[in-house]
């Protein structure tokens, strides 16, 4: 097998294992961010207040949320990129 086929084949393998442990880790920091905000807010219970109808708080906790969340991608999908152009290179 050439070594450019070898190359081809490691910088897949690195994207899949790549893609599944962000795939792992964006399912764990949409799981954790969302207490982890509920405990910088202690005196304010966001899931009630969206349930009364507040705006504010409803928009604030998922643009927080989202913004984190889209951020881990990023760091992650460059990690991904990494690893298959070292695996090319």
């Amino acid at each position: 097998m050439s070594e450019v086929m070898q190359n081809i084949g490691w910088a897949a393998v690195f994207a899949l294992v790549g893609g599944l442990v962000g795939l792992g880790l964006v399912a764990l920091a949409a799981v954790l961010l969302p207490r982890l905000i509920e405990k910088f807010t202690p005196n304010l219970d966001e899931e009630k207040e969206i349930a009364r109808g507040n705006l504010a708080v409803g928009e604030y906790f998922g643009r927080v949320v989202g913004a984190s969340i889209l951020g881990t991608s990023i760091i992650i999908a460059a990690a991904v990129l990494g690893g298959i152009l070292a695996a090319l290179h």
